[in-house]
């Protein structure tokens, strides 16, 4: 090769030729220097000092031949050269640009990155310059953002003529926020390589993409065609997603403190507003298994975190009119919030994504169906929680607005309590936020509860209900005190305030207490809604199957409509059910009701210590009256979440037997108590919770296995408050028949259902058992008290209930078979649709209406028949021993007389109608009770009901159904005993048939054996019909005046005069002889 060759070759292989438009160039600029100077000796010593990337441009340098020597000599050092031809290299490694389009098998590989964008007008501009430095690199990068298409600006940087997408993919990215990001992030990469001379440049580089990055979110209108807050989100999206969210954090952070040093142009809430409405944008149409849900989830969570965000945050999240439950569920985190395997629009059933067509799968299926929802909603509900445990702990600003948004989300919402919302879907949609917002929000905060969520927690005992009592506080005071419910002085608390009560507010409230009622107030709104709608779909269900069933004989499309109500009601509910039974939430809120239920225990205790105090009766009077400062739905929640899991997650009360100690604990102290719990509605409603925590009695339907009950006995049988428990149950079901309501009257049979298998459960058990009959004992020693004690008047009450329940079914009962007989002639046929409708309809309801009260009236003859069998004095007595007789034998008339063909209808189970176990049960009471003479006595003066005739078609009925041969016996002998007492009972009578006026009882128009005088009204009547009235009603029946016991006074005048005239009689009939 020649000389000249050679010369070229090496030019074109020096690094430095990049320096030049062209390697003609090169080439003459090396001409005219060798003419100016001599080269200058090589220096062995140049790379000693010198990096790696200097020594090989040094190396190179020495290594050619004069023609670079010159070259070099246009620089004032070999040094400089060797420096900026480096930060050359750099910059275009970080930021994919050039300024040099030549050849690329001319340029130098050092490092050189595959493509770059060239940057054609600024090269033309700078007048032949084709090398980046840190001068002109601001300005490129500017250039180089504005480009349009920066990809039709690409060019090959090395010779390898290799297809490298990713390398174009990179140069040629269009998007300014992920660009500058890329170049961040190979600027930290530069920063960990470069030698340290250029290391400062590299940080330059750095900078720079933070500064550039501020520029472009500061200044959005410039780019064309870019919406850089969606890159932005885009950006954090890819890294949450991906694996790198820490450095696209240290990225996002930087350009955070940027932003906040330079708000001039935008201000840094300006920035991040757009950011968070793309982002609201996208996740309210996100359904609760997309996984794209979660890493938003994840980029929610990150602002939450970062301080500066999250005042944004709480700002944005802030609805345009507070007073619209509505625009809750409108802001960002009220969409957050709202999803949720519940169905988005009630009743449209089409777009929805779970459990469809439920009547084609399996149950195996459907298990596996909820399951998967329950793992996306414990983690749904774990990331929500973590949102707002991040906003809790910033800055007091953003805590505030945060409780503020809850507060009043909260207040704005309330009339989803009202009895109107559930019954006006329509209006409650337009008007209301949606169960699904109040069930995850309810979520989220039983998880900031936890923490104190332990029954003997000492933490529990800072709660300071007087939070509740505060109204009219302004912005400031609100912020300062800690107080952001609103509306809670107007709702009802469990016992009024004393009139001259002067309340000791705190100055601050602690986030404890504040938790605790946002927690319990949303539940209110949210849960209880949840469970009533469940309770109703079930029902629903139920009648839309049997109807299914009956139209599926026939067929047709009345069967297929059926059919399909039923699926889409099915789908409805099974959502639902998933939606309300996610394990950790039941836990949670399991936990949360305990820890209520002991803290509510420790202030009916008065206890104002730092330490729970044990339970113990009897208890003191109250001092304190905390307890007139907590919401009655403290304990309509804790009622509603029992009642709850016994009907759809029975499974966690058997696991949760501390807590169950705590239920028992406050039932036992508040369900009796009225100077702790003064609505009679509510402690009723503590009798069905005590049923749902109970062991089950009923038996289960077969192929379904028995849940498992042994924690719930162990903790029911070992309970140490068990006899106070009895007398708070039996306290009452004889408070409840006097609420003042006006519906009175039909309520208390709907209180009292639960509290019969409860007396069942506890007559089985011996430490409650003892305590009912130490109950009847107390009874039978003050039968005269002022008061009637509260055992008698509690079985006053039952024989009331059980007279007019089964009075009433057997009413239905003689309807119901009129209806099915006027059907089945065919009598329906030629009626007018309307006329027929209105047929159906009477017997649906004496259907719906005689099953209840066959129901209950099974109960009432049950629990008579379990206690007549240790306790006997009192139904002996006069007091009662007539009611119940009369009672019986009444009954006996319609299941066994003549009467009883009346009640046969088609079918006895549909209708709940026991007739076997009734006059089973009702033999019984005779049996238990036969023992005592007096009662004997008593049975034939029922002039009513009783006949011979009556108990010897007892005794046939009894051998027809099969009952043991020892019963049969005894009650044939009790029969005749009774016959034989009735035979000189009706001898005395007509002896005494001609008595005096004066010595009948006015009301029962019987003779009078203790005649007692009524103060107010002066009326005299027979001391066991006053002592009857009383029990139920605690006036004078003749005047309405207040009466009780101790008021009467024994007539002796009258009593001697009616004792006289009898053995005066007496005396007759025995001198006339058995002939008289």
């Amino acid at each position: 090769m020649t000389d000249q060759g050679n010369n070229n070759q090496n030019i074109s292989r020096n690094p430095f030729a990049a320096l030049f438009s062209s390697l003609a160039d090169a080439k003459q600029f090396a001409s005219g220097q060798k003419q100016l100077q001599q080269p200058d000796p090589p220096s062995d010593a140049s790379g000693d000092s010198q990096s790696d990337s200097e020594n090989s441009v040094s190396d190179s340098i020495d290594d050619n031949d004069d023609s670079v020597a010159e070259i070099s000599r246009s620089f004032r050092s070999r040094q400089e050269l060797c420096e900026q031809l480096n930060v050359n290299h750099m910059i275009q490694r970080i930021f994919l640009i050039t300024l040099d389009n030549s050849d690329p098998s001319l340029k130098g590989g050092n490092g050189t990155p595959p493509r770059c964008v060239y940057l054609e007008e600024m090269a033309a501009d700078l007048d032949g310059q084709d090398w980046l430095d840190m001068d002109n690199i601001e300005q490129a990068l500017f250039n180089r953002l504005l480009l349009l298409e920066p990809g039709n600006h690409l060019i090959y940087m090395t010779s390898s003529s290799v297809a490298n997408l990713s390398a174009e993919r990179h140069a040629g990215e269009k998007c300014a926020v992920p660009y500058l990001y890329a170049c961040y992030q190979r600027a930290k990469e530069e920063v960990t390589k470069v030698p340290e001379k250029l290391l400062s440049y590299a940080v330059r580089c750095k900078n720079l993409t933070v500064s550039n990055a501020r520029t472009v979110l500061l200044t959005p209108e410039i780019y064309v065609s870019q919406n850089v807050y969606e890159q932005l989100l885009d950006l954090l999206l890819e890294g949450v997603s991906g694996a790198q969210l820490d450095e696209v954090v240290e990225f996002v952070e930087e350009v955070i403190a940027a932003l906040l040093a330079d708000q001039e142009v935008r201000t840094f809430g300006e920035v991040m507003v757009p950011v968070l409405e793309i982002l609201h944008g996208r996740v309210k149409d996100l359904d609760l298994c997309q996984l794209l849900l979660y890493s938003y989830l994840d980029i929610l969570l990150y602002f939450s975190h970062q301080k500066d965000i999250a005042k944004v945050l709480v700002e944005y999240i802030q609805p345009k009119d507070p007073n619209s439950g509505l625009q809750y569920q409108k802001t960002l985190l009220g969409a957050v919030l709202s999803v949720s395997c519940l169905l988005k629009t009630p009743g449209v059933v089409e777009s929805h994504g779970f459990f469809l067509n439920p009547s084609r799968s399996s149950p195996q299926e459907m298990k596996v169906q909820e399951s998967n929802i329950h793992q996306f909603m414990g983690q749904y509900h774990e990331k929500l929680y973590q949102i707002l445990r991040n906003l809790l702990q910033q800055s007091g600003d953003t805590r505030h607005l945060l409780l503020t948004w809850l507060g009043g989300c909260l207040q704005a919402n309330a009339g989803r309590a009202k009895i109107w919302a559930n019954q006006m879907p329509e209006i409650f949609m337009q008007t209301y936020a949606s169960d699904a917002l109040f069930l995850n929000l309810g979520a989220a905060l039983l998880k900031l509860c936890q923490p104190f969520c332990r029954p003997r927690s000492p933490k529990l005992l800072t709660f300071n209900p007087t939070y509740c009592a505060l109204k009219d506080l302004s912005e400031e005071e609100r912020r300062n005190r800690n107080v952001h419910a609103r509306g809670l002085d107007k709702e009802t608390c469990l016992i009024p305030a004393p009139p001259q009560q002067t309340v000791e507010y705190a100055q601050s409230y602690s986030l404890l207490t504040e938790n605790l009622i946002l927690t319990q107030l949303t539940l209110h709104l949210g849960f209880h809604r949840i469970h009533d709608q469940m309770v109703k779909m079930n029902q629903s269900l139920h009648r839309l199957q049997g109807s299914w069933r009956e139209a599926g004989h026939v067929g047709g499309v009345a069967a297929e409509q059926l059919r399909e109500q039923f699926e889409r009601l099915m789908t409805v509910y099974l959502s639902t059910k998933a939606a309300a039974t996610q394990p950790g939430m039941l836990q949670g809120c399991l936990n949360l009701q305990a820890s209520t239920a002991a803290l509510l225990v420790q202030l009916s205790l008065d206890n104002q210590g730092p330490e729970h105090i044990p339970l113990s009766f009897p208890l003191a009077a109250l001092q304190h009256n905390l307890l007139c400062y907590v919401p009655e739905f403290f304990a309509e929640n804790m009622g509603d979440f029992f009642i709850f899991l016994r009907r759809f997650a029975d499974e966690v009360l058997e696991s949760s037997a501390d807590s169950l100690e705590q239920v028992l604990n406050f039932i036992t102290v508040f369900m009796g108590n009225v100077d702790r719990m003064k609505n009679p509605h509510l402690r009723a409603k503590l009798a069905e919770v005590l049923e749902a925590v109970m062991p089950h009695l009923e038996p289960v339907s077969p192929g379904i296995t028995q849940p498992i009950m042994f924690q719930r006995h162990r903790v029911f049988c070992s309970y140490q408050h068990a006899p106070h428990l009895a007398e708070a149950l039996i306290t009452v079901f004889v408070d409840i028949e006097f609420t003042g309501d006006p519906h009175q009257f039909e309520q208390k049979f709907n209180y009292r259902r639960p509290m019969y298998p409860i007396l069942k459960y506890m007559w089985g058990k011996d430490s409650y058992r003892q305590s009912i009959k130490r109950l009847a004992d107390d009874a039978a020693e003050n039968l005269e008290a002022m008061n009637p004690p509260l055992f008698l008047r509690f079985l006053n009450l039952l024989m009331n209930d059980a007279i007019f329940l089964l009075d009433e079914a057997i009413q239905y009962l003689s309807k119901i078979k009129l209806l099915q007989l006027e059907r089945d002639r065919g009598e329906w046929e030629g009626l007018a649709p309307d006329a027929r409708r209105e047929k159906e309809s009477s017997l649906q309801m004496f259907g719906q209406l005689g099953r209840f009260h066959n129901i209950m009236s099974n109960e009432t003859i049950g629990t008579l028949a379990f206690l007549t069998s240790e306790i006997k004095g009192l139904f002996v007595h006069p007091f009662l021993a007539e009611r119940i007789i009369s009672m019986l034998n009444y009954f006996l008339q319609h299941l066994v007389g003549p009467k009883m063909g009346a009640l046969k209808v088609k079918d006895f189970s549909e209708f709940d109608f026991k007739p076997q176990q009734l006059v089973s049960d009702i033999c019984t009471i005779y049996l238990h009770l036969g023992d005592e003479e007096n009662f004997c006595a008593t049975v034939p003066k029922d002039g009513r009901s009783y006949s011979p005739t009556l108990f010897s078609q007892t005794v046939r009925v009894l051998k027809k159904i099969n009952k043991p041969g020892d019963m049969i016996v005894s009650f044939s002998l009790l029969a005749d005993k009774i016959k034989s007492l009735a035979d000189q009972q009706q001898q005395e009578e007509e002896t005494y048939s001609d008595a005096p006026d004066e010595f009948l009882d006015p009301i029962m128009s019987t003779l009078m054996l203790d005649p007692v005088l009524l103060p107010s009204s002066h009326v005299t009547v027979d001391r066991s019909t006053i002592a009857r009235h009383l029990l139920s009603d605690q006036t004078d029946p003749f005047n309405r005046s207040p009466l009780t016991m101790d008021q009467i006074r024994p007539n002796e005048d009258l009593k001697q005069q009616i004792l006289q005239w009898l053995a005066e009689r007496k005396q007759e009939r025995l001198q006339m002889g058995p002939s008289g």
